[in-house]
């Protein structure tokens, strides 16, 4: 795990995080659209991504997904990762409004939000959230603005790196 730009936050600002919201394509996925001849669309997941997640469920963390496209395999994986579908976000072209929305449904302010994202899109999301993450490969202009920065790629554990580092930095060693 890297400090980003930003510099990792304070213990409080660990400590604070109640909601993880995470992007879909380049984030949980490894950016890559896979279509068929009839145009089904295939993703994918890490499953250590998704086990990470659990964890977050386990500890009493909401969590939630902001995606920028529409996708049946993500309804299929939110199911999975018993991510309620009210949490789900797609199509969000513009996802600062949607943040907020989903914030307000949740019942947490942008300092009790933890976001993960990896492109230009996700940069006023990452602005506003209380901690700003990203897998090792995001665009520049998402790297920029983050507090930590996983090593590992999209879609191949970054996600994982990520829980692994909010949850490890709410303790203060004693």
């Amino acid at each position: 795990m890297l400090a980003g730009p930003r510099g990792f936050p304070t213990l409080e600002g660990y400590r604070a995080i109640k909601l993880v919201v995470f992007d879909v394509d380049g984030v949980l996925t490894d950016g890559r659209i896979v279509l068929d001849s009839h145009g089904n669309e295939t993703k994918f997941f890490d499953v250590r991504d998704g086990s990470g997640i659990s964890i977050l469920h386990c500890g009493g963390f909401a969590t939630a997904l902001l995606s920028g496209r529409d996708s049946p395999p993500v309804q299929f994986r939110t199911r999975e990762l018993k991510i309620p579908i009210e949490r789900v976000k797609q199509g969000a072209k513009v996802k600062l409004p949607i943040f907020h929305a989903l914030l307000s449904e949740i019942g947490v302010s942008a300092t009790q939000t933890a976001y993960m994202g990896d492109d230009i899109i996700d940069r006023p999301v990452l602005e506003a959230a209380g901690i700003a993450c990203c897998p090792g490969d995001a665009h520049l202009e998402a790297h920029d603005v983050c507090h930590c920065v996983a090593t590992a790629r999209g879609g191949r554990g970054a996600v994982r790196q990520i829980i692994e580092h909010l949850l490890k930095s709410r303790c203060d060693g004693s």
